[in-house]
C-alpha cells in the first residue's frame, strides 16, 4: 500500500528530476567508462601501465572496483569500467595532481582516450544483488535534462597582463559553431576575477567533439598563442602532452545545473568566484546547489538558470539573473539570512576573498563586491 506522504515524496522527487538537470550529489553510485584505442604492439605497454594505475587506485577513498575488457573485433580497442560509491570521491581524485602524475604512463602506448561517467538509476540480477541494493544506492529518478552539455576552463595569467589578456580574450572572430550533424556550440561566455580566467561553453551534442572542432579553428588558435606569454603555467600547443596536462589541469567540471524553468528578455548572465578553505571545494558547492534548488523554486525569485563548476578549492557559479543584480543581491547569492551567511562564509577562504570570516548583516552586498566576476565576452550562437 502507497501511503499520502510516499506519494507526495515520489512527486517531489520527479519535479526535482525535471528541474535538476545535472548534479553530482544525489549520492548514488558512479560508473565511469574510459574507451581507449592502444597503437599497435604497445598492448604490453599498456597492460603494465593499467596494472600499476589499478594497484594505485585501489587506495583511493569511494573507490569500490573495476574491469579491464578487450574488444572481441578490434584489438586495438580497450575499455576500463570503474564503479565508486558516488561522484564527489571519483570527481576529487581525478581533478587531483596525483591523478594527472598517475595516468602519464597510460598516455605513452595509447592513441585516444575518451571517459564517460553515469549515474546508476536501475540495476539488474540475482538475489545477492537485490540484496545489496538496499546498500548499493542508485539515483532515485532520470533526469530530464535540457539538451545542453556544460563544461568550463579555468587558469591564471601573470599578475600585470589581465587588461592585455582580456583585450586579447574579448577581440577574436567567433569560431564556426556548427561542428557536424549532431553537434552545435550555443554558447560561450569568458569571465575574468583578478589574474584568473573562466571559460564556459554550452554544447548540444557531443562535448569532445565541440572541444576538438574548436582546437582546430584557427581565429581560436591564434587567440591561444597570443596569451601564452602571459600564463602562469607554461604550455606548448605543438607538443601533445604539453598541451594534454595544460588543458586536464584547466579543466573545471559542472557539478551541478538547475534552471526555473522560466524565461525573461532581461535576463543577463553574471559568474562568481568561491575561493573554497582548503579542502572544502565540493562541501561548498553542495551547499551552494541546495541554495540554488530552493531559489529555483521561488516563481517570483530573480534566478532563472544556475550552473556551479568545481574543482578542488575553485567553485565559480555562472547565474542567469531577471533584472539587477545589486539591488538585492541575497537571493541571487542564497544568503537570505544570517544563517545562511553563516554557513557559507564559513567553507569560504576569508583571506583570499578579503573577508574576516564572520557573518554580518552586510554579508550579501560584501560578497557580491569580492566574489564577482569580470565580463570579457558572452556570445550565442545564431538560433542557440
Amino acid at each position: 500500500m502507497t501511503t499520502t506522504s510516499e506519494r507526495v515524496s515520489e512527486s517531489l522527487r520527479r519535479q526535482v528530476s525535471q528541474r535538476v538537470s545535472q548534479s553530482v550529489f544525489d549520492g548514488s553510485r558512479l560508473r565511469v567508462v574510459l574507451l581507449v584505442d592502444v597503437y599497435d604492439g604497445a598492448q604490453q605497454q599498456f597492460l603494465e601501465a593499467y596494472e600499476q594505475l589499478c594497484n594505485q587506485v585501489a587506495s583511493v577513498p569511494g573507490h569500490v572496483s573495476d574491469q579491464l575488457c578487450q574488444s572481441i573485433e578490434n584489438p586495438s580497442q580497450w575499455l576500463i569500467t570503474s564503479e565508486w560509491e558516488s561522484a564527489p570521491p571519483f570527481l576529487t581524485w581525478v581533478n587531483s595532481e596525483e591523478h594527472v602524475q598517475m595516468v602519464r604512463p597510460l598516455h605513452d602506448c595509447v592513441r585516444d582516450t575518451r571517459s564517460l561517467r553515469f549515474h546508476i538509476v536501475r540495476e539488474t540480477g540475482g538475489p545477492a544483488v537485490a540484496a545489496e541494493a538496499g546498500e548499493r544506492r542508485l539515483q532515485t529518478s532520470p533526469r530530464i535534462g535540457d539538451g545542453l552539455i556544460r563544461h568550463a576552463l579555468t587558469f591564471t595569467v601573470k599578475p600585470g597582463s589581465e587588461e592585455k589578456v582580456a583585450r586579447i580574450l574579448a577581440d577574436y572572430a567567433a569560431p564556426e559553431p556548427r561542428v557536424d550533424d549532431t553537434t552545435r556550440l550555443c554558447r560561450t561566455s569568458l569571465f575574468m576575477h583578478g589574474n584568473r580566467v573562466v571559460r564556459a561553453v554550452e554544447v548540444r551534442g557531443d562535448l569532445l567533439a565541440a572541444l576538438r572542432h574548436v582546437a582546430r579553428q584557427p581565429e581560436v588558435r591564434a587567440v591561444e598563442e597570443a596569451i601564452n606569454p602571459y600564463l602562469e603555467q607554461d604550455r606548448d600547443l605543438d607538443d601533445p602532452d604539453s598541451a594534454r596536462v595544460f588543458f586536464t589541469r584547466a579543466a573545471l567540471p559542472a557539478v551541478h545545473h538547475v534552471t526555473a524553468g522560466q524565461e525573461s528578455p532581461d535576463a543577463v548572465r553574471h559568474a562568481l568566484y568561491y575561493p573554497a578553505r582548503e579542502g572544502q571545494g565540493l562541501r561548498l558547492a553542495e551547499l551552494l546547489a541546495r541554495q540554488d534548488e530552493a531559489a529555483a523554486d521561488d516563481p517570483q525569485g530573480p534566478v532563472l538558470r544556475s550552473t556551479i563548476f568545481q574543482r578542488d578549492d575553485i567553485v565559480v557559479r555562472l547565474v542567469d539573473v531577471r533584472g539587477g543584480l545589486d539591488a538585492d543581491p541575497g537571493p541571487v547569492l542564497g544568503l537570505t539570512d544570517r544563517a545562511r551567511a553563516a554557513e557559507l562564509t564559513a567553507l569560504l577562504d576569508g583571506e583570499a576573498l578579503g573577508m574576516d570570516g564572520s557573518p554580518r548583516d552586510d554579508a550579501p552586498a560584501r560578497l557580491l563586491t569580492v566574489a564577482r566576476m569580470d565580463l570579457v565576452t558572452d556570445r550565442r550562437a545564431p538560433d542557440a
